[in-house]
């Protein structure tokens, strides 16, 4: 039986509802769904589907997250730095270190990529 060497993501069919380790709800009262679709095999990569409704979390990240956003838009504010907005086909990277927070306007769907560090 040999490995899997392409994954295709299909429809997320199972998502875990939760704040994530780091995330704290600062304004309104947004939800959040993960499914971490593909792990590998030494556990430093996962990648998968998140889901986020309006409303402001502040963020701490310990890894380094690629993002190409599906759908919604948000403004991202690192502490003491420049807000940037993302959206729809946007694709952008949060390093380790990034502390801020993450203003969602509508509705979001993004993959996501995070290297465990």
């Amino acid at each position: 039986m040999s490995k899997q060497t392409i994954l295709k993501f299909g429809a997320v069919e199972h998502a875990e509802a939760g704040d994530l380790p780091g995330w704290i709800v600062v304004e309104g009262t947004p939800t959040m769904q993960t499914a971490v679709q593909h792990t590998s095999e030494d556990g430093k990569v996962m990648s998968g589907t998140w889901r986020a409704s309006p409303g402001t979390y502040h963020a701490t990240y310990t890894d380094y997250e690629f993002v190409h956003m599906i759908a919604g838009r948000i403004i991202i504010t690192p502490d003491g730095g420049e807000p940037v907005e993302v959206g729809p086909g946007d694709a952008f990277v949060v390093e380790a270190d990034f502390k801020g927070t993450w203003k969602i306007l509508e509705p979001v769907t993004k993959h996501f990529v995070v290297v465990v560090g």
